[in-house]
């Protein structure tokens, strides 16, 4: 049965609706976890090193899409819900040009200074060019990668959460295919992994196209029963295509609009950037204290933490254009409604999340470097200590998107900005003179308190402005 926008929530359906998205982030993370097993158990640690190098930078080029997915699909669900549906897929069609555009700019640019930001990364030795092979690669395919971060967002908003959850399952399980053939089998080693990553994400955001690019008819009312044997085949021609609540349509490009969507949308680019800065300094300071195994433990664990915050990133973009549609027809008893049970969720599943992840921390780490004894132990170690975040990640995740779906960019990039950039490079950056490289792995765990204490004064005091 499918859920609506407008309807009343109730966990049940909460949990409903925003399951394929969560499900659909889990399996975006799992392009570079894929990528990251295959490269460290077939080519070596030092490759498995170069690719988490890189990452960040490249996570930056991406979350540009994610930036214009969830600002422009609060824009475009608000719009929906002040029953404006000529307009919604006007700027839907003019946010889907828009990044192109900017994903094929990314591109260029990032391809032409691959060298100097590789560098600039701290790389050294046989690492330089492992990290010029993998990032010159995945930035080409740049502009797939952006729309499919922001169709993750669109799917929802045009109630078609289980088609994007099964488009990016396609997507998945083409990078791990080509993974297991072009570095097991072929023996590519990272332009294998790059290749099969940039092909996955080729599924994952040119599929979408193709599908909202489809004609969007009504349906006509009466049954195929009801219908003459000479008029089936016409009938047939008139089956709806896109059923979804949005349609790719003649646009123009429009600077307001655009300037809005890239504003409420920052916070999410900001708290990619961020973390993606954060890891760099992270790798700078394992570097210090732990050397090459230190960064490829830090990997271990950023893949492991990339599952768990999926689901909080899944549930976040799964409810938010919810939240939009009910702020823009004015129910305030339901975006009420909606508050309270997420940010239960979000604590419940926090509580869970840590023990589990502690409870596995051996088994995970032994995927990823079990074939070296000392970087294990380092691994392991660092699991257990990193694995506390989670408990309040998920509440400091969802307050956030909770204000891009009120369209009020300003607040939530706040709390993204303090607590992926400000807090954490402050803890990872004192808390090793008083812990040694301890403090790396709990500085996360520090910044995720003050992030939590930031975001209950935002929701506190806009309170009567939402009326929520």
């Amino acid at each position: 049965m499918r859920i609506q926008l407008s309807e009343h929530f109730t966990y049940k359906k909460l949990l409903r609706f925003s399951l394929p998205t969560i499900a659909m982030m889990i399996f975006t993370s799992i392009y570079g976890i894929v990528d990251g097993f295959f490269v460290s158990n077939y080519v070596g640690k030092t490759a498995f090193a170069a690719v988490n190098l890189i990452m960040p930078a490249l996570m930056i080029e991406g979350c540009f899409g994610f930036m214009i997915g969830t600002g422009g699909g609060a824009l475009v669900a608000k719009t929906l819900g002040e029953g404006k549906k000529e307009k919604a897929d006007r700027y839907f069609t003019m946010l889907v040009c828009f990044t192109v555009i900017l994903g094929a700019l990314i591109s260029l640019v990032s391809i032409l200074f691959m060298r100097p930001i590789v560098l600039f990364l701290g790389a050294e030795g046989a690492m330089v060019e492992e990290c010029m092979t993998y990032g010159i690669i995945m930035s080409a395919f740049n502009a797939a990668f952006m729309l499919q971060f922001f169709f993750q967002s669109f799917f929802v908003v045009a109630e078609k959460p289980n088609l994007g959850f099964g488009i990016t399952m396609a997507a998945g399980v083409t990078n791990i295919v080509l993974d297991a053939l072009f570095i097991a089998v072929f023996r590519w080693g990272v332009a294998g992994a790059a290749v099969a990553s940039a092909l996955g994400q080729c599924v994952g955001g040119v599929l979408p196209l193709l599908y909202f690019a489809s004609r969007r008819e009504e349906a006509d009312t009466e049954s195929y029963s009801e219908v003459k044997a000479g008029q089936i085949e016409k009938q047939k021609k008139h089956l709806i295509k896109n059923t979804s609540l949005l349609q790719l349509t003649k646009t123009k490009m429009e600077a307001g609009v655009l300037l809005r969507t890239c504003g409420n949308g920052s916070s999410e680019l900001m708290s990619n950037i961020s973390a993606s800065v954060v890891g760099m300094l992270y790798n700078f300071q394992l570097m210090k204290y732990a050397g090459e195994n230190g960064i490829a433990a830090y990997g271990v664990v950023m893949y492991t933490q990339m599952i768990f915050f999926a689901i909080y990133i899944g549930y976040a973009v799964g409810t938010s254009p919810i939240v939009s549609y009910h702020y823009g027809s004015g129910n305030h008893g339901e975006m009420r409604s909606l508050l309270r049970k997420s940010l239960l969720l979000m604590a419940g599943t926090g509580i869970l999340m840590m023990l589990s992840a502690q409870v596995s921390a051996s088994v995970l780490s032994s995927i990823f470097v079990g074939y070296d004894r000392e970087l294990l132990e380092i691994t392991e170690h660092a699991f257990v200590i990193f694995a506390c975040s989670y408990l309040l990640s998920g509440v400091n995740i969802y307050a956030s998107s909770f204000f891009t779906a009120l369209n009020n960019g300003g607040i939530s990039a706040a709390i993204s900005f303090m607590r992926t950039l400000v807090f954490q490079t402050g803890a990872v950056l004192l808390l090793p003179l008083l812990l040694g490289i301890d403090g790396i792995w709990w500085a996360v765990t520090l910044s995720e308190v003050m992030a939590c204490l930031i975001s209950t004064v935002f929701l506190v005091v806009k309170r009567k402005k939402y009326h929520y």
